[in-house]
């Protein structure tokens, strides 16, 4: 869900790039001694050329004998090949001064797709924002930046996995420089009118996507949101029907914050949450709130549309302080509890539902086409702590009606089914015993239920990491996840994300061995 930074170490090693700073007289030396990593001249000085790497201020090594010996740690028997993406680097293009979007750093960035291509990786994820293309006026959609960046990553021998982006990353902890904002046109409206996104229960809201509440609504210049969404994908399909089945493989549709199936449950970005905290429920808006009511009343029980629990603590509560997730009669088990969990979580998959359905639809001719075919895909949240819980709080505050006594993964997993769409899960580089036992985290677990119901609703996983990992442990975590052993390996591997650490000298010799194996048929 959140993009939480990572565990790589420090590069020591800084001023002279190279073979451990070493220099070089002749560039003969440097490509007998580097394969598969691409290295730029910096300097010349006194005759000798000094080298560094396209990641600056940072190491990179080939992978020669020794890091092929080492590389066995990642051996398994027979598998079948599980593609490689990795996600573009989260500054890597934005908007200029004058307004224009640009990408960022091009030469560099170049040269890294070229390294990233040698090393096996198959493609690259890459974000494609709304409010980037259809950024000042509706039905005005600029996709320049993506033409060229699309080229550039084409002509580089890479593929794309596409994810239409209708959020916004501006409240991201993890944002290096500036962040993309919704639509301006969209702001704009939203300035005069807060319950166009979700509202908790004190009246914050957060602009990072849309509330589905207006999903049927005509709030935005005469259209409806689910009408924005598809006026978009439109124009995408259209703008890059050449591309579709050849060079973009796989077409993620943003249903949620972070691009995500969920509520903004976890806000990381604003400051009123952290981790481990239950999260509060995201439904205040009044479109929100005159839907309950109107659900309220059908249940012939209209007292319980007047607001959403109130016994369900704040976003920081552990389980225990929170009456409503756990034993009791005004809990998650009563009948009101159960009422507003059915609507709260169902009005999310009816959501998806909507959006996913014109999406399916403009890719169908790509689906059924053995020579041009597209996997559609829709991400779900690793929501893994309190997983050993009776409640699941932090699940159910998130949307998914996932407790000990219900799969809440079934519903999703059957709706994606429908549209022949792929779960995409995060935390595959998660172990239980790495995460605090006080917090009864599971992601293991979590995985384990994903796997099962897509096994039983025939529905493909591709998957993610949550966090940066570059040592042995974590990447072998990985490998043992994509291929699961009682179940079909998942059709890809997103690798979050493109940075300058994937190329220091001790991450990459892990990093290529990795991608390697996990590239190769067995």
């Amino acid at each position: 869900m959140a993009e939480n930074g990572g565990v790589a170490c420090k590069c020591t090693e800084r001023g002279i790039y190279g073979f451990r700073g070493a220099r070089f007289d002749k560039r003969s030396r440097i490509r007998k001694n580097l394969r598969n990593v691409s290295m730029i001249p910096l300097f010349k000085h006194n005759g000798l050329f000094i080298w560094r790497s396209i990641a600056a201020n940072n190491c990179i090594f080939s992978m020669d004998a020794r890091e092929k010996s080492r590389s066995t740690t990642l051996e398994t028997p027979g598998h079948k090949r599980v593609p490689i993406f990795v996600m573009m680097p989260v500054d890597s293009f934005g908007i200029d001064t004058s307004g224009a979007p640009r990408i960022r750093r091009i030469k560099a960035l170049t040269m890294s797709l070229k390294a990233l291509k040698l090393a096996g990786v198959h493609g690259i994820a890459v974000e494609v924002w709304w409010g980037i293309v259809e950024r000042f006026s509706p039905f005005v959609y600029n996709w320049s930046l993506y033409e060229e960046l699309f080229k550039l990553i084409s002509e580089s021998g890479l593929k794309l996995h596409v994810a239409l982006s209708f959020h916004s990353n501006m409240h991201s902890s993890s944002r290096v420089k500036g962040g993309v904002s919704l639509p301006l046109w969209i702001v704009e409206i939203g300035d005069l009118n807060k319950d166009i996104y979700y509202r908790d229960q004190n009246g914050f809201s957060n602009d990072d996507y849309l509330t589905l509440g207006v999903d049927e609504l005509p709030l935005f210049c005469g259209r409806t949101a689910l009408q924005c969404y598809e006026d978009f994908m439109f124009s995408f399909i259209n703008k890059f029907e050449s591309f579709i089945g050849s060079v973009i493989e796989e077409i993620s549709v943003g249903l949620g914050p972070s691009g995500e199936l969920r509520y903004p449950a976890h806000p990381f970005g604003d400051g009123r949450w952290r981790f481990p905290g239950i999260g509060e429920f995201q439904c205040y808006d009044k479109y929100m709130m005159r839907d309950l009511k109107i659900a309220a009343c059908q249940e012939g029980k209209p007292q319980w549309g007047d607001k959403g629990p109130q016994n369900a603590g704040y976003y920081n509560s552990l389980p225990s302080g929170a009456p409503f997730f756990e034993e009791g009669q005004e809990s998650f088990l009563s009948d009101y509890g159960r009422f507003f969990l059915e609507w709260y979580s169902g009005r999310l998959i009816r959501h998806a539902d909507a959006i996913l359905t014109k999406a399916a639809n403009m890719l169908k001719k790509y689906q059924e086409s053995k020579k041009s075919s597209v996997l559609l895909v829709a991400k779900i949240g690793g929501i893994y702590w309190w997983y050993h819980t009776l409640s699941h709080p932090a699940e159910l505050t998130a949307g998914y009606y996932n407790t000990a006594l219900r799969d809440g993964y079934d519903p999703v997993a059957s709706m994606l089914s429908r549209h022949g769409a792929a779960l995409h899960i995060s935390c595959l580089e998660m172990m239980d015993n790495e995460t605090p036992p006080t917090y009864l985290c599971s992601p293991e677990r979590l995985l384990q239920q994903i796997w099962t119901v897509s096994k039983k609703r025939i529905v493909h996983l591709t998957g993610r990491n949550t966090n940066e990992r570059f040592d042995k442990a974590g990447l072998w975590q990985i490998h043992a996840n994509c291929y699961h052993p009682q179940a079909e390996a998942v059709r890809s591997f997103t690798y979050f994300r493109m940075n300058e650490k994937i190329f220091r000298a001790e991450n990459w010799n892990n990093f290529v061995p990795f991608v390697r194996k996990m590239s190769t048929d067995m």
